[in-house]
């Protein structure tokens, strides 16, 4: 379990993040995904069947799913239920990882597990109420046991760095709105109102889940598109076995 001291409470009121009913599509989705889709076209035109480095080998598939990243980041919004903000600190995950494995890219075989995962463990840190492992594995289309696995690696590969100060979730989202502000788009990443100061201990970020809850069965209308959405997701289910990966050594279970 993470330390409860790295989250720290407060008693002030608090203003919800836009939710699911005021705004179907948080612009932090549509910000990442756009970030995310040109630096993987860019890493998987220099690989070109190269070494693409081990680090990361544990969230390698087979091959890439069909889903893009944007319906990827949708269908986990929509049904986990995660605050917005989890997007971006789940992004910080993945930019960390990235600096610390230079040799290993972020690619069209391994982002979307790198997502699930990372948006699952910063929904553990930000969210009050957060969803199950076994929740996220359905959402996200791998299994329960793969994805506690995947947990435990990222936590490792990060050597549990996950606490994300005000200052540095401040940055990453000025620089998520530059790079579109660079693309001709002005678009602003919605931000919780209240957080907490990086002078606390810990001094990670603090939100509360606002979000509506979403049942995974949904109205009639909607089960031709996901049972479509399903089809593409089924090519994240066999994963590329990994070799001298950090976690081999460690005992998986889910935090």
């Amino acid at each position: 379990m993470f330390a409860t001291g790295e989250l720290i409470p407060t008693s002030s009121p608090r203003q919800p993040e836009p939710s699911q009913s005021e705004q179907a599509t948080p612009r932090v989705l549509t910000i990442l995904a756009h970030v995310l889709e040109k630096l993987v076209a860019r890493n998987d035109r220099l690989l070109a069947g190269a070494d693409g480095g081990k680090s990361l080998n544990a969230f390698h598939g087979v091959r890439a799913p069909n889903i893009s990243i944007l319906k990827y980041l949708e269908r986990l919004f929509k049904y986990t239920d995660c605050s917005p903000s989890c997007f971006v600190v789940g992004y910080v995950y993945i930019d960390r990882l990235i600096h610390k494995y230079p040799d290993s890219l972020l690619v069209s075989l391994n982002v979307h597990r790198l997502l699930v995962t990372s948006i699952l463990v910063a929904s553990k840190m930000l969210d009050d109420v957060h969803q199950s492992n076994a929740f996220y594995a359905k959402v996200g289309g791998v299994s329960n046991a793969e994805l506690n696995k995947l947990e435990m690696e990222l936590l490792i590969l990060l050597d549990y760095g996950v606490t994300v100060t005000c200052r540095v979730f401040e940055s990453y989202c000025a620089h998520l709105e530059q790079e579109m502000l660079v693309n001709g788009s002005v678009l602003r990443i919605e931000k919780p109102v209240v957080m907490v100061d990086d002078g606390h201990a810990g001094g990670s970020t603090s939100t509360t889940n606002t979000t509506t809850e979403v049942s995974l069965v949904e109205e009639e209308e909607e089960e031709e598109e996901e049972e479509q959405e399903d089809g593409k997701l089924a090519s994240l289910s066999t994963q590329k076995p990994a070799t001298g990966s950090p976690a081999a050594h460690h005992r998986t279970k889910s935090l």
